[in-house]
């Protein structure tokens, strides 16, 4: 379903020098699905209409930069199974569940391969927990 704009998804791009690490932990740690390979470029899709593409630094309109003010935010329904799940990966966790009562939310953040930031976050109001739920 597209909004009144002719809008359909959303693409957030991230910039990498080596680009293989990236991929594999997007696909492998993260379980996103690739959903289109261009080579030194790759989209994944992580969920609904929300992707992550992935772009080799040499090639893209931007370059990787050595410290990124960007977040990932990935919406879960049980921020704790994800936080166990990755603890037990590789991946380099930068907090453990923090709860965050006042703007009812619990979350924790890692980074990717390169130090990209990203939050696995929970909703804690069930009202706004299902706006963000796939349609």
């Amino acid at each position: 379903m597209s909004n009144q704009q002719g809008v359909h998804a959303g693409i957030t791009f991230f910039y990498y020098e080596d680009l293989e690490p990236a991929a594999r932990f997007y696909r492998e740690t993260m379980g996103f699905s690739l959903v289109d390979d261009q080579g030194w470029a790759k989209i994944f899709r992580i969920a609904g209409n929300t992707y992550i593409g992935i772009v080799a630094g040499e090639k893209g309109f931007c370059r990787p930069q050595e410290k990124n003010a960007v977040l990932l935010t990935v919406v879960v329904d049980d921020v704790n199974e994800w936080y166990e799940r990755l603890r037990k990966t590789d991946t380099t966790l930068l907090t453990e569940v923090l709860d965050k009562p006042d703007i009812n939310v619990r979350c924790f953040f890692l980074q990717d391969p390169a130090g990209y930031a990203i939050e696995v976050q929970q909703f804690t109001d069930p009202h706004v927990a299902q706006e963000f739920r796939s349609q």
